[in-house]
């Protein structure tokens, strides 16, 4: 499991690079290097381009988080996964309705796997429930009469005994996280929409001021920095937002110890 360090704020910033091609992230990639902790390469632009855009981030000297949702049968996605450790990966994620045994195979293979090549075990992340689901979706389509958060937290809990480091999981679902699996247990939250910039296609978008309070440790940020007229300053506005809250947090602890 990974023990949780300090993390600055420009570090908690994964880049959702959803291009086509290379030479379009690549140009994001070396504008925010400096304003941004990861780069998240998901299907669209592994698919399209394929794990040179991995290559390219990291000689950049960017660190990747890969966002393939992996769920198939456990050993195609324990193999795949730790053929990810030969790319350098820094994070990558799992389907944790894949299945108990399969999050555990492939953490398993992983640990043993980085082991033996004698390098840093990729951060394997369970994607709990997607942030374009709602509670509409999830009774009448697909006939699971749980209330969405207490899907996601039930995913998390999962995650947790199968010694996976963390979950993808919404604000909304992360407080209680945080409350019932504790502080060694990273959560990244997709969906992080600022209130200035549009929330397009998520349901359960939330601002990144509103991820800090809910505990969350990566925010999920895309459009509202790739997008903007000046993606840099765009992400200097993200940064301040969240170092702000993490200052308003660490006030409020202060207080409630001192009550």
């Amino acid at each position: 499991m990974a023990v949780k360090k300090p993390i600055f704020a420009k570090e908690r910033i994964v880049l959702a690079l959803d291009f086509e091609s290379v030479e379009e992230a690549e140009k994001y990639v070396v504008l925010l290097k400096d304003y941004v902790g990861y780069f998240k390469v998901g299907l669209q632009l592994a698919i399209s381009a394929g794990m040179q855009t991995v290559e390219m981030i990291k000689k950049h000297g960017g660190k990747v988080f890969f966002d393939a949702k992996f769920n198939d049968i456990p050993n195609t996605v324990a193999k795949a996964s730790a053929a990810l450790l030969k790319k350098g990966v820094t994070f990558f994620d799992v389907n944790a309705a894949g299945g108990s045994k399969m999050m555990m195979t492939t953490a398993k293979l992983c640990r043993e796997t980085a082991k033996r090549m004698q390098i840093q075990k990729p951060t394997i992340l369970a994607v709990t429930t997607l942030s374009s689901l709602g509670q509409k979706t999830l009774s009448e389509e697909l006939g699971i009469q749980s209330n969405v958060e207490d899907y996601g937290i039930h995913f998390a809990k999962i995650a947790k005994e199968c010694e996976l480091d963390g979950v993808v999981a919404s604000a909304s679902e992360a407080a209680k996280i945080r409350k019932e699996i504790g502080e060694n247990f990273l959560i990244m939250c997709p969906a992080v929409r600022p209130s200035w910039s549009v929330v397009n296609d998520q349901i359960r978008a939330v601002s990144p001021a509103e991820a800090i309070r809910a505990g969350v440790d990566y925010m999920i940020i895309g459009r509202p920095i790739t997008s903007h007229d000046n993606p840099v300053a765009a992400a200097k506005l993200i940064i301040n937002e969240i170092e702000e809250a993490v200052s308003q947090c660490r006030q409020q602890v202060k207080e409630d110890f001192l009550k």
